[in-house]
Formats: structure tokens, sequence, C-alpha cells
């Protein structure tokens, strides 16, 4: 039970929390709330997954000797990212990168940092070590 409330508290901390952040810091439009959307969720999926696999990637002594994917706390570059943008005071239409219209809605080109994040998060053929 501990590992999943630690999941729990990690999706939050590190998956709901930066993609509040962002949304906090401007990024709102329609594409950029798609974008947040799929950060938090493959920040679920990332966690749920190595739960469920973690005893297979197991040694001997019962640790894991590498991350599939990113692990979730390297979201913390993105609240790094946000905290610069509010120091700078470049918050809602002044955020770099500034804003595009592909469609319908709008799209903060920066949101695509959390998109790739995401996808970073859940790649099956990425292994980090674990140190």
């Amino acid at each position: 039970m501990g590992r999943e409330l630690d999941s729990l508290a990690d999706v939050l901390s590190f998956g709901v929390a930066p993609a509040a952040l962002a949304y906090g810091a401007g990024m709102r439009g329609g594409w950029d709330v798609v974008v947040l959307i799929y950060f938090v969720c493959c920040g679920v999926s990332r966690l749920a997954r190595f739960n469920v696999t973690a005893e297979a990637l197991s040694t001997d002594t019962g640790t894991v000797k590498y991350f599939e994917g990113t692990p979730i706390p390297s979201s913390l570059v993105l609240v790094a990212i946000v905290a610069g943008c509010a120091w700078l005071g470049r918050l809602g239409d002044a955020l770099p990168l500034g804003t595009v219209h592909p469609g319908v809605g709008t799209l903060h080109p920066l949101a695509l940092l959390w998109f790739a994040s995401g996808s970073l998060m859940i790649s099956k053929t990425l292994r980090i070590p674990k140190l």
C-alpha cells in the first residue's frame, strides 16, 4: 500500500502541480489545456507502469537498476521554467515564444515542453540508470 500512496503523492506533486502552475502562469488556450491534461495522464501512466513492472525490473537485492522513461520528478525542470518566467514577469500573454493559433484554439509553444516531458516519461525504449 505504501508504494501506491507514494505514487499518488508523486502524481500530485510532479504531475498535477506542474500542470496547474503552467495553467496559472497563462497556458489557458484550448491546445494548452489538451497538452497539460496529456502531461498529467503520462505521469499517471508512467507511475502505474513502474508499480506493475518494478518487481520484474529489480535485481536480487530488490532494487530497480534503471527507469523506463524519465522519472516523474524530472518535471521539476518545468516548475523551474515557470518560476523563471514569473521572476522575469513573463506570464500570461507575455510567456516566452508567444502564442500560435493552430486551427481552433490557442497554443503557447512553451506548452510543448510539457508535451515532450510527458512523452519522455512514457517512453518504453528510453532507459535511465537509477542512481
